[in-house]
């Protein structure tokens, strides 16, 4: 599957997580970081809760009139030169563009940031069957590809990675000779991409927004490598999710605002840039050809289900920012490119519950998630919903799960078993007991007491307790 990242089961996954030190350390630090100044962005701006309402308006009004918009930037585009595509699965999306590539007899693609060609693979699809190569243009993105690594989160992709395994890689890669100074390292990276900006036949990127009444796609960044991978190859095409829509610029204002300060605490970030389409006479710059490429890839399903407001997401990552589950697994704990809370939602739904269907359960459910959220999707209902689907609709709990649950039904549904079943608990788990804790835990409870000590019933209940004291004082 496209999305998934490694083929380790969710628990392994977990474990290298929560014993990776330095990642802990580096989200912990990051999350604290990126939420004070969430906090102080929002906060500079007022009024936050009425933004968000706003945003949510507005992501919602976009859903409900889907095909309208869809159909309406498709005629705009076209109207400016532009080609566009409906892809409704992730392969036909690989397809379309490796034939454009195949066309262009591309050698070579320089790409900016995207999520949603992670989703497809799309760079490993075009290496393989077309023959090309693909280069990340992103910093982050550009040092993961080095070592073939995944992003570990949505908007700093390589959270993950010392500056020291940084220089490493630029060592081991390029022959780097400097320190592991992120001044310049960095510089080295921009001095690679260079020649790599000036001899792309294509350039690929994703798309923030999409704007429906001008046909025109705007992409948010802070390094200005998607300015370069669509100005002078002479190829561009462009790869959004299908919900990624507004009406007009009054609403993409809106929400490039509402995204920004969510996402790092800016109040704009360094570029913000809108295209429309190919070259026009009188442009200095700009392809000859453009693409956009529209993928559904299982969005379809999702509208008009009760999982609808996981297409209000922009991207903005800030539920990954606060989450304290997050914090101590990391991100590829999550088995998918989409990491955090909002991966939880959306890569069940993607990807299927064969695949994902411990993310849900991988939740406090304490609902920070929902509470930054700038277009308010309710996150934590959300999770909550899919674990009724998984255990009531889809019957995937357990069987040891299932059959405690089943036994401890019987047991409360009777005043008399609940009664006896209260007064041998002690004793039956005497054997599991060691100094008045549980700390060897059998079935669903074994996850608990390996890394934590569960209370024991104690032998007088609260019932004895209270009628000997109420006789005691007779």
């Amino acid at each position: 599957m496209p999305m998934k990242v490694g083929n380790e089961s969710f628990n392994n996954r977990v474990g290298e997580g929560i014993q990776n030190t330095f990642m802990r350390s580096a989200v912990s630090g990051a999350q604290d970081r990126l939420e004070t100044n969430r906090q102080l962005a929002t906060e500079e701006l007022g009024h936050w809760e009425e933004w968000r309402s706003l945003g949510e308006e507005i992501r919602q009004h976009v859903l409900a009139n889907l095909d309208y918009y869809l159909t309406e930037l498709s005629e705009q585009v076209a109207a400016r030169g532009g080609h566009v595509f409906f892809a409704t699965t992730a392969e036909e999306a690989q397809a379309y563009i490796a034939n454009v590539a195949k066309e262009k007899e591309a050698k070579k693609i320089v790409k900016s940031k995207s999520m949603v060609t992670e989703e497809i693979d799309l760079n490993h699809y075009l290496e393989e069957h077309v023959g090309c190569q693909v280069v990340e243009t992103d910093l982050g993105e550009y040092i993961l590809q080095l070592d073939n690594d995944l992003p570990s989160h949505i908007v700093a992709p390589a959270l993950h990675r010392k500056k020291e395994q940084v220089r490493e890689s630029f060592q081991y890669h390029h022959q780097y000779e400097g320190s592991e100074r992120p001044e310049e390292l960095t510089k080295h990276a921009r001095k690679m991409l260079r020649d790599d900006y000036l001899s792309a036949d294509i350039g690929i990127t994703g798309c923030n927004f999409a704007v429906a009444e001008t046909g025109s796609v705007c992409i948010v960044t802070n390094e200005g490598n998607a300015d370069l991978s669509t100005a002078l190859p002479k190829t561009q095409i462009t790869v959004m999710g299908m919900e990624r829509l507004v009406p007009t610029f009054e609403e993409l204002e809106v929400l490039v605002n509402m995204l920004t300060r969510s996402a790092v605490g800016q109040k704009l970030p360094s570029y913000v840039t809108v295209l429309s389409g190919p070259r026009q006479d009188g442009d200095v710059d700009g392809p000859e050809e453009f693409h956009l490429v529209i993928v559904d890839n299982g969005r379809s399903e999702i509208l008009g289900s009760e999982f609808q407001a996981i297409l209000q997401c922009i991207r903005c990552g800030a539920c990954a920012n606060i989450c304290p589950v997050y914090r101590h697994v990391g991100g590829h704990s999550y088995g998918s490119i989409y990491s955090g809370p909002v991966g939880a939602v959306l890569s069940p739904l993607l990807g299927g519950y064969d695949d994902y269907k411990e993310l849900p359960f991988a939740s406090t459910l304490c609902g920070a998630c929902t509470d930054v959220c700038p277009v308010k999707i309710p996150l934590h209902e959300l999770l909550h919903k899919h674990r009724q689907t998984i255990v009531e609709k889809e019957g995937r709990a357990p069987i040891s799960e299932r059959f405690l649950m089943s036994i401890f039904g019987i047991g409360s549904s009777s005043s008399g078993m609940y009664k006896f079943g209260s007064k041998v608990a002690s004793s039956v788990l005497k054997p599991l007991t060691k100094n008045d804790q549980l700390s060897k835990g059998i079935g669903p409870l074994k996850s608990w007491t390996t890394i934590r000590e569960f209370p024991v019933p104690k032998k007088e209940r609260f019932r004895d307790w209270f009628e000997n004291r109420q006789k005691g004082d007779e």
